[in-house]
């Protein structure tokens, strides 16, 4: 076959023989960003073939963090440069390749679609993770792991454990009193996975109403319920090839968790107000400062969602068991706030450093980050953070010794969780929620059980209208 004509132009056929010839995946969308054209790179890279390429979307078969989800990327930002992506192929693993595009224009101007190239950098990124592994280590062994900050004994098992599960794919269950660092924890082995690409997205479960947490999550249809005017896509779609991080997993009502669960087995569910069934590729990490088994055996968390959760667990052990960390997170804070204030604080005089290392820290790490940011503003000029520097709460010997003593039950509350269906009526209930004028959390605090036991309890007493 000549390639060259008289004129020295390239034929129409063996054009298409060299698209096909170069190493880089090369593929055409039209203007509804539909793909038309793959080349055989294109084929190799994802294991598809051209007819299983064809007529998909850009986004079908790549993670990027550009353009829209409904349209093609290319077609709305004009110019892709060197944009690393994820390549999805057909066996389900990801590769990791750079991505760059331009729309192609008639001689008018028109725009008629685009091209886009995409080049293999796994072995880039091998070595880069080979690098940063090695620059890790050094880290590590100086007391920071990623997001992380230990060196005590408890910390170095987190950080083994936070390897294995960056690792693997498995969903996570990071458990730990409040302020010790769940979410840093989820967002390391996030940032440490395959799935670092993809989105980590976040939702607190006790900051939200079951209504509204169930739209958080899955979405919703416009008109699914009075103020839906639009469609909305919940969190599990903008994980899509990342990572959903679900704080207060111990908060959430029973109807929520029949749905996690669902997804969790079937890794498929509904938006509200919508019968047509979704899937996601979205990791699950869930934390809980609660104690999920102390839950299950009161009947307020089912026990099965339990186990689908704690595939792989990690706990996060308290500031007072790993007073080994307390010096560094304290230059670790110190180095934070001198940068965002622009002092210069070099550390501790001698008595503050002992009050602080007496202390018994009840909001753990979020508490102790707190403490070094109020001396902040309060050290005035002094190159020193000072006793008097530090909260009152911490420094003056009274309060501090209120503060760390174990805290009283109150026995109204303990007598009715240890024989709540005996004590708990529907007149009880009633009048609770009448006093309460309808307040489910007012009244629960009454009663002293949380809103989830609450909501048990109405439903079981048919005080509940059913969905």
């Amino acid at each position: 076959m000549m390639c060259f004509d008289s004129s020295n132009r390239l034929s129409n056929d063996c054009f298409e023989t060299v698209l096909h010839t170069v190493a880089e995946g090369i593929f055409i969308v039209d203007l509804s960003g539909v793909i038309r054209f793959c080349n055989s790179s294109l084929e190799k890279m994802t294991g598809l073939s051209t007819g299983e390429i064809i007529g998909k979307r850009c986004q079908d078969i790549m993670m990027c963090a550009c353009g829209s989800m409904k349209d093609c990327g290319l077609l709305s930002l004009k110019e892709i440069n060197d944009l690393e992506c994820q390549l999805k192929r057909k066996d389900g693993t990801r590769v990791h390749v750079l991505k760059n595009g331009r729309v192609l224009s008639d001689n008018l101007g028109n725009v008629m679609g685009g091209v886009e190239t995409l080049t293999d950098i796994s072995a880039l990124k091998q070595a880069q993770m080979k690098t940063a592994a090695l620059e890790e280590q050094v880290s590590h062994e100086g007391g920071r792991f990623h997001l992380l900050v230990g060196k005590s004994k408890p910390m170095q098992t987190v950080f083994d454990l936070i390897e294995l599960a960056a690792a693997s794919n498995a969903t996570v269950l990071i458990t730990g009193e409040t302020g010790t660092g769940k979410e840093l924890a989820a967002r390391t082995i996030h940032e440490r996975s395959v799935r670092s690409a993809g989105p980590f997205v976040r939702v607190n479960c006790s900051a939200l109403t079951e209504s509204l947490l169930e739209s958080e999550l899955f979405g919703h249809v416009k008109g699914a319920f009075t103020g839906a005017i639009n469609d909305k896509i919940g969190r599990f779609e903008m994980a899509d090839g990342g990572t959903l991080f679900i704080d207060e997993i111990g908060d959430v009502s029973p109807y929520i968790q029949v749905k996690l669960l669902r997804f969790l087995q079937e890794r498929e569910f509904e938006r509200v107000g919508e019968s047509v069934t979704r899937k996601t590729d979205a990791r699950i990490i869930a934390a809980t400062n609660r104690d999920l088994r102390e839950l299950v055996r009161n009947g307020e968390f089912r026990e099965d969602l339990f186990y689908r959760l704690k595939v792989f667990p990690v706990h996060m052990p308290p500031l007072r068991d790993r007073k080994d960390d307390i010096g560094l997170l304290i230059g670790h804070f110190i180095d934070k706030f001198n940068k965002q204030t622009g002092k210069s604080l070099t550390g501790l005089a001698a008595d503050a450093a002992l009050t602080m290392m007496d202390y018994c820290w009840p909001g753990n790490i979020r508490e102790l980050e707190n403490a070094i940011e109020h001396a902040f503003v309060t050290s005035g000029r002094e190159t020193e953070i000072g006793i008097f520097d530090l909260p009152l709460e911490i420094r003056h010997v009274e309060l501090r010794s209120a503060t760390c003593l174990p805290k009283k039950v109150d026995a109204f509350a303990e007598g009715l969780r240890r024989d709540k269906k005996r004590q708990i009526t529907k007149e009880l209930l009633n009048d609770a929620l009448k006093r309460n004028k309808g307040s489910r959390d007012a009244a629960s605090k009454e009663l002293g059980i949380d809103r989830t036991t609450l909501w048990r309890h109405m439903k079981r007493l048919g005080l509940l209208t059913a969905r």
